[in-house]
Parts: C-alpha cells; structure tokens; sequence
C-alpha cells in the first residue's frame, strides 16, 4: 500500500537536505586540506595559509550573503530562493572540483558560499512557516539534529573520498543530493512573498568587503607583516566597511540585518552565545583533522573517523534535547550543554605527537558530542522563538550568519594560535581557545537567556 508522504514531512525533509549539504561543504573539505596543499603547494610552501582560504572563502561570502539571503527569501519567497541556492551550489562544487589551481579553487570556493547563502535561512524559515509550538521544536530539534552532524560527518565522507578517489570529489558529490532536493522542493508550496520589501544589495556589498579585509590580513600578516600595505590596505578597508555597514543598516528603510530584532533579549543573548559557541566549533575539529593527519599520522579516513562519534551522539540525542527544551525551557539546556562540550576539549589535552585515539582523544570526543547534542537545538529554537514568523527568514538567517562569521573569524586567527606550523603545543593552545570558547557561550546563556519565549505565534 502506498503512503503519500505529508506537506509537513516533504518541508522537513527538503530543508534538512538543503542545510544540510551547505553545512556539509563547510566540514567535508577539511580532511581534504593536506591533500589540497600536497598538490598545489607542495614542500616548502605556505601550505597553512592556502587550508585556511580553501575554508575561509567560503565562510566569507557564506556569512556576508547569508542576510541578505533572509531578506531574498522572505521577499521573492522561500521555495524560489532554495531553488537557485540548490541549483548554484551544484554549478559551483562542479567548479570546485576540476579547479586548475589553488587561487581557482579558492574563487569557485567562494562563488559556493554565495550559493549556500541561499540554502540555511529559507530552509529554516519554511520550518518555522509550517510548524508551531512544541511540534516547532521537535521539527527544529530534527533539522539541527541531521544539519549539525554534518560539521562532524564531513571529515569521515572527506577521508573516504580523499583516500579511494581523491579529493576533488569531496566536491563533485554534492551534485547527487542536490539533485534528489530539487525533485522533492517541486512538492512544496510557495510562501507568500512580503510586500513592500527589498533586497540590500549595498548592506550586502559592504559585508563582504568588510569580512574579506580583516580575514586578509589575519591569514597573510605572517608572510608579509603587519607593517606592509598589502597587510594594512585591506585591514583599514575592511574595517572602514564594517563601520559603514552599521551605519547603513540604521538608516536604509529594508536592512538586510534589521537592528530591531537584537531588541529581543533572548535574540540577542543567543546570537551572542553563537559567536562563542560556533567559533569553538569551527576551530576544535579543524585543528584536531588536520593535526591527526599531519602529526600524529592518520589517514584521511581515519581522521574522518575519529569525530565520528559526535555525529551518532547528535543524531540519537538532539531531537530528544529540542523536545525537552521546548517543553521546559532552553536556558539550563544552551547554559550547561557547552560547559560538558569544553569539558571534552579538556580531555583532549593529553595528546601527543603519537595521538593514540582511544585513550587521547575517544573520552573527550564522547564527551564534546554530549555537550553538543544539548546545545544546538535549544540554542536554534530559542533564537528563531524570539522573532515574529513574518522575520522568520531573516531571523534565521542572522543566526546563521553570526555562527559562520564566528567561524571565519577564528579559522582566521589560526595561525595566530598554533604558530607557523601546527605541532604538539599549537594543538594544545587550540584546545584551550576552544574550551573558553565554549565556556564563554554556557555563561552568557545561563545569564542572559529567559524561558518566557513564546511557543505559540
């Protein structure tokens, strides 16, 4: 007997999809990095700088688009907006994959993340559109349970392709999943577009250049110098366009980044526990991926392996966690659930130059996947609970934003915390960063979060 699936279920499924390929290309590449570096570098040159492009161009566009992407979504409508995010992000790993070299890899990789700009908040925002409620919160609970295990699958697929059939197809499979989304998106119904809204393509501009210069000059000050022009030029840039940035966001009449919506305590204390909680999240795996290969000599299957346990731990806890969260309060959830996952970045601080993986790093491994299931669905369904349904695109798009720039921002600094090259003490001091970090997001959320969000709209 067939059984037609539900509009609920198709939407649910179509924006875990979506997500969770963009989330995917954020982590999938990082087991891939030595082999990049091996093939476009090779010995004796700055291999660290170009791992740190490969993943920061695509966090560049990814974050300074993924507003405007909100504002696009609620404006020409959610389905349309997943609609070309799907079909550019396929055009785009294609480019990916058959890159000649490495400053072309880094250009497609970049022209990827304006595409999955497109992906996260109007996926997210068809959520919150089709479900309320507690049901919102197992729905989100679902989406953040699937999405976020791909920050940590992605360095086990990454290892697989690296080591059967090379790394540009850490790319090119992406086209699969992407084409199984758009078959299913044709049976999901368009949302209403907003009325009387534009697009800030000036607030876009700006974002761009204003998180391209300062990220410029973070990964290359250590081979030009902080007193150089080509280090100073685009930090000065940069900044100069975050400071107009905010400027015309508190004046233009549609901002891509609506100021009004961090009147919301709980809108702003989240975003603000993101920034810590996601910066840990870009920084912890990064370093311990490529140190397990390059040190402590792992494959990259292997090294995809070793976090591996994270991603059962999210997918059997993080719909259980958004439900209870959703039912009680997320506050104690968002405030103790990054205290438990610095914890298990503690417990990785025994690890030497061998990295033996059972007794090194499998407890603070179990341990951070706890810690995490806990976290991100509270922590996601808090947010978009703070904002009317009608700023739902956009709301989630800040959020998401906020976690990627997080991100970029502290890959950046990487080479500030490890030094030239990533040894023994470098892991150790990323460790640390990463543990206060997660420190940092628990103790903003358990004294800034309230648990009088509404569960009805």
């Amino acid at each position: 007997m067939r059984t037609e699936m539900t509009p609920e279920r198709r939407v649910l499924l179509v924006a875990v999809l979506a997500s969770f390929v963009s989330f995917l290309d954020g982590t999938v590449v990082n087991v891939a990095l030595p082999a990049i570096a091996d093939e476009f570098v090779g010995a004796g040159g700055d291999a660290l700088a170009l791992q740190q492009w490969v993943v920061d161009a695509y966090l560049i566009t990814l974050g300074a688009f993924i507003l405007v992407a909100g504002s696009a979504a609620d404006v020409y409508g959610r389905r349309r907006v997943m609609m070309w995010g799907l079909i550019g992000f396929g055009v785009t790993s294609v480019a990916c994959a058959l890159a000649p070299t490495g400053p072309a890899l880094v250009l497609a990789r970049a022209a990827q993340g304006v595409a999955g700009a497109l992906l996260v908040p109007s996926s997210l925002a068809m959520i919150v559109g089709t479900f309320s409620g507690p049901a919102q919160g197992r729905a989100i609970g679902r989406w953040t349970g699937w999405t976020g295990t791909a920050m940590i699958v992605g360095p086990l697929l990454g290892g697989l392709l690296v080591d059967t059939v090379g790394w540009r197809w850490v790319f090119g499979i992406n086209v699969l999943p992407i084409a199984v989304t758009l078959w299913l998106l044709r049976g999901v119904e368009e949302s209403r577009p907003a009325t009387g809204r534009r697009v800030d393509v000036v607030g876009a501009v700006l974002a761009a250049v204003g998180l391209a210069g300062p990220v410029f000059a973070l990964i290359e000050s250590a081979r030009f110098g902080w007193s150089s022009p080509v280090i100073w030029v685009p930090l000065a840039l940069g900044t100069a366009c975050l400071v107009g940035f905010v400027l015309w966001e508190l004046r233009t009449p549609d901002p891509m980044l609506p100021l009004r919506l961090f009147r919301e305590r709980n809108f702003a204390v989240g975003n603000l526990a993101t920034v810590a909680v996601y910066g840990a999240l870009a920084l912890g795996p990064f370093l311990v991926t490529l140190f397990v290969q390059q040190v402590g000599g792992y494959s990259a299957t292997a090294a995809g392996l070793a976090l591996l346990p994270v991603t059962l731990v999210m997918l059997v806890m993080s719909g259980r966690f958004g439900d209870l969260a959703a039912r009680h309060g997320a506050r104690w959830f968002m405030g103790v659930g990054p205290l438990v996952a610095a914890a298990g970045y503690l417990l990785m601080l025994r690890t030497d130059a061998d990295a033996d993986y059972w007794t090194d790093l499998l407890p603070g491994v179990l341990v951070f996947g706890l810690g995490l299931a806990c976290t991100v669905a509270p922590l996601t369904s808090t947010i978009l609970a703070a904002v009317p349904e009608a700023d739902a695109g956009i709301g989630s798009a800040v959020n998401n934003a906020v976690s990627r720039i997080a991100g970029l921002v502290v890959i950046a600094f990487a080479g500030l915390i490890v030094g030239d090259a990533l040894d023994v003490d470098g892991l150790h001091r990323g460790l640390l960063v990463t543990a206060v970090l997660l420190v940092c997001g628990g103790v903003v959320s358990l004294v800034g979060i309230r648990d009088d969000v509404r569960q009805e709209r």
